[in-house]
């Protein structure tokens, strides 16, 4: 995998942007993964919503598909981690998405460009403890991530 290259991570963040933006403003809703995904899981309780959430997961998951097949080539995906341990890391993601009412994406993309109080708390945390159990992983367990 290529090292940092400026020009994608600009376009990249543009894009990012611009669809944060956009649902925003045409929509009037937040891009936070995680509440557009469980709005999407039963049971329903706005069913009028579903479309657009259930467009807006099919896309990221068709994004990548697409490039894929109209570029011809589809950057190799190196997992380290056992299944175990990433179903682990999963459901304590689950669990932190839902005590901080909101993801890296809701509070991290659109709550800092907010200006939210609470947003900015919450990324400091997910900051601290991504580099704790980083910290954890690599020097205290071995498991070289």
């Amino acid at each position: 995998m290529p090292g940092f290259t400026p020009v994608e991570a600009i376009l990249g963040g543009l894009l990012i942007g611009l669809a944060a933006g956009g649902l925003m403003i045409l929509l009037g809703h937040i891009a936070g993964i995680s509440g557009i995904t469980e709005e999407v899981l039963p049971p329903w309780e706005e069913i009028e919503e579903l479309p657009w959430r259930s467009g807006f997961l099919l896309g990221l998951i068709g994004g990548p598909l697409l490039f894929a097949a109209l570029s011809g080539h589809m950057p190799p995906a190196e997992v380290r981690l056992s299944g175990p341990l990433m179903a682990l890391a999963g459901l304590l993601v689950g669990f932190g998405t839902a005590y901080g009412h909101g993801c890296t994406s809701g509070h991290g993309i659109c709550g800092l460009a907010r200006l939210s109080p609470r947003s900015m708390v919450a990324v400091a945390i997910f900051i601290a403890a991504g580099m704790a159990t980083t910290g954890v992983m690599r020097h205290v367990l071995g498991l070289g991530v």
